[in-house]
């Protein structure tokens, strides 16, 4: 059990956002000590992340030491996204951060949680599923790990909008948001030892509970309205960070 209160957060793809919305990130990993005792950080932490053996992005740095910080005063689990997945030995070395590219499984909140960002789980188009595979294999890790990383921002700067779900009809999204709740409550429904499924992706804050106080959780992006959520044995809230003691 790494904590009674669990602070979940995803989608801050930080580095595509202006300069306060990273600010304001930097604020609420200040405030997460008073808003539970572990954190999760459910993918997309960033727009765009590759940690390579000698050198890490230089916009990610104030974000990788403030997590740092708090890493000293809490237990961090991180999942990787479609934007941040190649964090390889990086945040557990160096920072301690329980890391893992896909999904994550802990007990926190008096539950056994099953964390994944949920990109490749429940798009319908096969370019998604192609893409997933692609980045995801660990020849094109180990390619893209020998580029020079000015090179390396190049080239991801080039295919950034081809990681992420170019789906803009908002009926289109919802109907996405379904299919991964769906897929949620499948996998409460088929392992009774599960009491909590994170995942992000759609930018879609949603929660559900199921029969004996079983959730589904999607905590909403960051990247639009600051959004998070609190999980305890007592349930799930959704929340919306408005700044230093407004949380």
């Amino acid at each position: 059990m790494i904590g009674q209160r669990l602070v979940a957060v995803c989608d801050a793809h930080l580095g595509a956002g202006s300069p306060e919305a990273q600010q304001a990130f930097l604020e609420f990993l200040d405030e997460v000590p008073r808003l539970g005792d572990a954190l999760l950080i459910a993918g997309d932490l960033f727009d765009f992340w590759f940690a390579w053996r000698r050198v890490i992005p230089r916009a990610g740095f104030p974000v990788a030491a403030a997590l740092g910080r708090l890493r000293r005063q809490m237990p961090i689990v991180m999942t990787g996204g479609n934007h941040d997945r190649w964090g390889d030995e990086f945040w557990r070395s160096e920072l301690g951060i329980d890391f893992q590219p896909v999904s994550a499984r802990f007990e926190a909140a008096g539950r056994r949680v099953l964390a994944i960002h949920g990109d490749g789980i429940t798009e319908r188009h096969w370019s998604a599923t192609l893409l997933q595979r692609v980045t995801r294999h660990p020849a094109t890790v180990a390619v893209f790990g020998a580029l020079h990383p000015t090179v390396g921002f190049w080239v991801a700067d080039l295919i950034n909008h081809r990681l992420g779900n170019t789906v803009t009809d908002p009926a289109a999204i919802e109907a996405a948001a379904g299919r991964q709740r769906d897929w949620a409550l499948a996998q409460l429904a088929g392992d009774s030892s599960l009491g909590l499924v994170v995942m992000g992706h759609t930018h879609r804050a949603d929660a559900v509970e199921m029969p004996g106080g079983r959730w589904y959780v999607n905590p909403g992006a960051w990247l639009d309205g600051y959004r998070y959520a609190v999980c305890s044995a007592s349930g799930v809230e959704l929340r919306q960070f408005k700044g230093t003691g407004n949380s």
